[in-house]
């Protein structure tokens, strides 16, 4: 059976205010997954990841900074965080489905995947004090463990 991977960009300071809620409400965060921007979900078998393709890929662009500045909420019900500027996430996410098109964002489900910070699956009230200030630094390779469901960094992509 492969190995699920993905490719995001972790956002510690937005644990403080929603790790509590993401645990409730978000089956992802109770198997290790950590506040996070997706950039590309689902990526390569683990077993066929390009970690030098990704390297080189990742270095073209800068660090940055971005504000988690307001609750959405997707149609079916989903609470997230709202990154400021999107922008920069979605130019990650289109060079990553450029350079391997097999890997279509959200197995291409969506025509325009929207970057976003998913705080709860289900609908809830979210209060929480924002802006949240970050920094884009790297972008993370998970992977899931096939035996306990549970996910694990393997690897960080330096942004330049």
């Amino acid at each position: 059976m492969p190995r699920r991977t993905a490719l995001i960009v972790e956002v510690p300071e937005a644990e403080p205010a929603v790790g509590a809620l993401r645990l409730q409400h978000d089956r992802s965060a109770a198997l290790g997954v950590p506040a996070h921007v997706t950039i590309l979900f689902p990526f390569a078998d683990a077993e066929a990841v390009d970690e030098d393709g990704l390297t080189g890929l990742f270095a073209r662009f800068p660090a940055f900074d971005f504000s988690l500045d307001r609750v959405e909420r997707f149609d079916d019900g989903i609470v997230w965080l709202h990154p400021e500027p999107s922008l920069r996430f979605v130019d990650l996410t289109a060079a990553v489905a450029e350079r391997w098109p097999e890997y279509p964002p959200y197995g291409g489900l969506f025509d325009e995947p929207i970057p976003h910070l998913t705080v709860s699956e289900v609908p809830i009230d979210v209060n929480v004090q924002l802006p949240i200030a970050s920094r884009a630094r790297e972008v993370s390779l998970i992977e899931e463990d096939e035996a306990t469901g549970r996910w694990s960094k393997r690897r960080s992509f330096a942004l330049a």
